[in-house]
């Protein structure tokens, strides 16, 4: 009598991303403060390098955390040049989406429930998803297709289902070098990014 030894059960997308966050985040997290500081400044230098910001008004960033690329020197950039900037925030009506909320050197800012820093909703301060002409979003992990890794909530990609197929917007995802990797794990529900900026590469994907 012949026994099947039972092959081992090859890892689901689900464990495969779970377990890609944790070595990315942890690889982010161990970048030293002079690490962080020349990453950011090289990001800002590359994002003024192109040509995607001279004739756009209206661009949401976010402030880093968990060991994310830095953008407050961008922000400061970008004020400078008279653009308004815009930040994420919990939706407080609708679970799991983000708003856009004007963001300038006078706001003040509140942890969430993440402990993320965002400012208080105020009407006349949102910007409707639609109308914004860039949305630059942070990551987890990119490979070279444009495929995103975010933190697992799906905020953005629930958010970003909005935006209407010959949208003018923009969505650009912004990362450490050291996020890149070979392939990341897709889901039926994830949204390619076309553009990634890295502080020494700007990728555009097909």
């Amino acid at each position: 009598m012949t026994s099947t030894i039972p092959k081992p059960a090859l890892p689901d997308t689900t464990s495969q991303r779970q377990q890609l966050r944790k070595i990315i985040r942890t690889q982010r997290q161990q970048l030293s403060a002079e690490a962080q500081q020349q990453a950011a400044t090289n990001l800002a230098t590359e994002v003024l390098a192109s040509d995607i910001i001279a004739l756009r008004q209206h661009i949401a960033l976010y402030l880093a955390n968990d060991g994310e690329l830095d953008t407050y020197p961008l922000i400061q950039a970008l004020w400078q040049l008279g653009k308004s900037v815009y930040l994420p925030v919990l939706h407080p009506f609708v679970a799991g989406y983000l708003l856009f909320v004007r963001y300038d050197k006078n706001t003040l800012l509140y942890p969430n429930k993440f402990g993320i820093p965002e400012p208080l909703v105020a009407c006349h301060r949102l910007m409707p998803v639609q109308q914004l002409d860039i949305i630059f979003t942070p990551l987890v992990a990119f490979d070279a297709a444009g495929n995103r890794l975010g933190m697992g909530g799906g905020f953005y990609d629930r958010t970003l289902s909005q935006l209407p197929p010959d949208s003018h917007c923009q969505v650009i995802g912004l990362a450490h070098n050291c996020q890149q990797v070979d392939a990341v794990p897709g889901e039926a529900w994830d949204i390619p990014l076309k553009q990634i900026i890295t502080p020494s590469k700007h990728w555009v994907f097909n």
